[in-house]
């Protein structure tokens, strides 16, 4: 009888403890804690470690896993963004498109979640990589929020990854120490370790391992554009977009050797002798150093292991992460890296000095018989070969479907703040459903183009097809027809856009 009872007891106790926390995930490190939104549709966990801090030792070393923890770790902070210079808002960028300016550290290797999934629901997953030239940036920005698209039905991650010197430096002795015998690409280690993260721990939080969407915004573009063409990278993830940026036709790409010469240049800056006395020396002293003027600037390195060594060839011969694609880019892409002030007559010359005999057919197509024309053709080409050629280009490698967009909506005006059109960067938050977190007087008709370009990314990461009834048809990329989706007021097919353009271009770049 007093076994009976007992047994009852037992039973009582435990139909009436409270279930365990949604908040509370169990990832393969050990728990973590998150928090609802304000209507607890939303769980939000920020700060999740997936990779060690990479100091002392692991700095310069691609990223090492994890330590586990015991207990449960609270996850209600963003981490530190990583060393780079202070973040100021600047030019057309306010604080809203810019990094919270404390805490930055070298400890910095964290990840976001979003999600308004059950654990057993298996909804699609898009993956945030920011922009900010490899050298600056962090997931904390206000207009990444995750919490619309997670409304939508995508878990939404957003990752930090080293910047800068910090991220990017290769040097011969770091190529020695490594295992694949390269070195710099940090960063973009960094990306791969997260997504690595994503394809073992989301399924934890609502998310689909299997349908994991990439996408970036300018260096986030180029990010995106490299963990396609990594052979580090097959299987975590199933579908990309490109937001203003990519490598196939610009010329931000150095060598292994090339990369390494900058390292030793750096060193001597330093005025270290190794790279045992760089790694003693503070993270901001090493991030005094890189603003030298004698330094150049760290960024992709065609390695041989996390890139190819010939990056257009490995594409056109289908030698990458062949998935659906999304690219395209924003009309005020071809200012922001300044105004040219060549003269009619310099403009024709640079044309006969790069073009030769086509120099002819080049001035027809992109004509210029004034300054100001000067300026808007410099300006179209920088646009062109910085953002438009790579979709181009991908629509013809990729057997999948390839779709392309022209963002060319100018946001309301800002109260004493000077206009700046659809500056690059002004598509995000369009894009991400956070005009909410941009302080600007909206209008309808910017809330009718936010919410038809989240629409068309929230159905691309769950099917690769961004259409869906009530939205403007938006057909794949054919290089033949050059039909592009303009994004503005009035969204429509633009059939033949910039089509000679993109043709001329494209021949130059295989003589």
């Amino acid at each position: 009888m007093k076994y009976f009872l007992w047994c009852l007891c037992l039973a009582i106790i435990s139909c009436t403890q409270p279930p365990a926390s949604p908040t509370i995930v169990s990832t393969e490190k050990g728990e973590v804690e998150g928090a609802f939104n304000i209507d607890s549709t939303v769980r939000i966990f920020k700060g999740i470690p997936f990779a060690a801090p990479p100091v002392g030792e692991l700095r310069w070393k691609a990223p090492q896993p994890a330590e586990p923890w015991e207990g449960v770790l609270p996850t209600n902070n963003f981490s530190a963004s990583p060393i780079q210079n202070k973040p100021e808002p600047f030019y057309c960028w306010s604080e809203e498109f810019i990094a919270q300016p404390e805490p930055l550290s070298e400890d910095c290797l964290y990840l976001n979640v979003w999600s308004s999934a059950s654990p057993k629901e298996k909804q699609p997953v898009f993956v945030w990589i920011y922009g900010g030239g490899l050298s600056s940036g962090s997931a904390n920005c206000d207009i990444y929020d995750g919490e619309q698209m997670a409304r939508q039905g995508v878990v939404f991650v957003s990752l930090n990854y080293r910047v800068g010197v910090l991220g990017f430096m290769a040097h011969p002795e770091l190529s020695a120490e490594a295992k694949s015998n390269v070195s710099g690409n940090y960063g973009f280690l960094d990306q791969i370790a997260a997504l690595e993260w994503v394809r073992d721990n989301i399924e934890a939080f609502g998310g689909d391992p299997d349908n994991v969407t990439i996408a970036g915004q300018s260096a986030g573009a180029f990010s995106v554009n490299t963990l396609m063409a990594s052979p580090l990278t097959e299987g975590l993830f199933h579908k990309a977009i490109l937001q203003s940026g990519g490598l196939l036709s610009n010329r931000l790409q150095q060598n292994l050797e090339q990369a390494e010469q900058a390292g030793l240049q750096f060193m001597q800056t330093a005025g270290a002798n190794s790279i045992e006395e760089l790694r003693q020396l503070s993270a901001e002293k090493i991030q005094s150093v890189s603003n030298d003027s004698t330094v150049g600037r760290f960024g992709v390195t065609l390695d041989g292991h996390v890139l190819p060594a010939d990056l257009r060839t490995e594409f056109a011969n289908g030698n990458y992460q062949q998935t659906p694609i999304m690219a395209g880019w924003v009309t005020g892409d071809g200012s922001f890296l300044g105004q040219s002030n060549q003269t009619v007559e310099q403009y024709k010359t640079e044309a006969e000095e790069e073009y030769g005999a086509d120099a002819e057919r080049f001035l027809e197509i992109f004509p210029a018989k004034t300054q100001a024309e000067v300026q808007r053709m410099k300006s179209k080409l920088t646009l062109l070969n910085f953002a438009g050629m790579t979709p181009h280009l991908l629509a013809g490698y990729n057997p999948d479907p390839t779709y392309v967009y022209e963002f060319a909506h100018v946001p309301v005006d800002k109260p004493n703040f000077p206009n700046y059109g659809a500056f690059h960067t002004s598509e995000v938050p369009f894009a991400l459903h956070t005009l909410h977190m941009w302080d600007r007087p909206w209008r309808a008709v910017d809330q009718k183009v936010e919410q038809l370009m989240s629409n068309y990314w929230v159905n691309f990461a769950k099917t690769g097809n961004p259409n869906s009834e009530g939205l403007p048809q938006w057909n794949t990329y054919d290089k033949t027809s050059g039909a592009i989706l303009k994004i503005d007021n009035t969204t429509e097919m633009k059939p033949e856009y910039l089509k000679k353009e993109f043709d001329f271009l494209e021949a130059q770049l295989v003589q």
